[in-house]
């Protein structure tokens, strides 16, 4: 029953997962720099309104992947505990990038889109999703995350399951929290926050996330060398 202790647990173990994973690779702070650059000199009803909308989107983007991410393993026949061993490697690559990176990820991004200033927020509306909330908030590193997290989520029983993903699920609507906040403030931080303090907070996150990614695929490749261990004794009996 959805409700006990162990379900409780799941759904509190995902709920860190999913949030720590995301959040260095989301950056709601860098972020806010980026989007200050593509929007340029707005009022702060537009930053709000933008802030709003990007939230939503992105919080509906990260769920869709996440409920197709097992279906789209089944389509392509890769086991679940293959995709965690993939998938907790590159995030542990990922944080070790991070680690090593200086505060440039998206600034390419940045200096392509930002030919000019946009004022009024109807003139950005078009923007929300492209390139708003993909590839600037969510970019492809956040869909493998949330497949991963969604195969190591389907790997468990039934009810088990379901709490890991409602885990999943309410860790990414409280990343929308950040996003908000981060995006509807962009111009008041970025006059505050020195790029030394947010590349320090990158760097404390960047090494969870290569934790994280190590606990993945350590957990995928203990299942599938049980599984060879148990089909290896099988075949011997046999």
């Amino acid at each position: 029953m959805l409700g006990s202790q162990p379900e409780l647990n799941d759904v509190a173990k995902f709920f860190g997962l999913s949030f720590s994973a995301l959040l260095p690779l989301i950056n709601p702070v860098g972020d806010a720099l980026m989007l200050l650059g593509l929007v340029g000199d707005a009022p702060t009803t537009v930053y709000r309104e933008l802030a709003k909308r990007i939230a939503i989107s992105t919080t509906l983007f990260l769920l869709v992947i996440e409920l197709i991410g097992t279906a789209l393993l089944r389509f392509f026949g890769i086991p679940l505990p293959i995709m965690q061993v993939a998938g907790g490697l590159v995030l542990a690559v990922m944080g070790w990038k991070l680690l090593h990176k200086d505060t440039e990820d998206k600034a390419d991004l940045t200096s392509q889109e930002s030919g000019g200033i946009s004022p009024t927020f109807d003139s950005l509306k078009r923007k929300i999703f492209y390139p708003f909330t993909f590839p600037l908030t969510a970019d492809p590193a956040c869909i493998v995350v949330m497949i991963t997290l969604s195969a190591h989520a389907s790997a468990k029983e039934m009810i088990p399951s379901l709490a890991a993903h409602a885990g999943i699920g309410l860790g990414v609507l409280a990343l929308s929290v950040p996003v908000y906040l981060c995006y509807a403030n962009a111009p008041v931080i970025t006059a505050r926050l020195s790029v030394d303090t947010a590349n320090g907070i990158l760097r404390v996150i960047a090494f969870m996330l290569l934790c994280i990614g190590v606990h993945i695929l350590w957990q995928g490749a203990e299942a599938e060398l049980r599984t060879f261990l148990s089909n290896t004794r099988t075949s011997v009996s046999q």
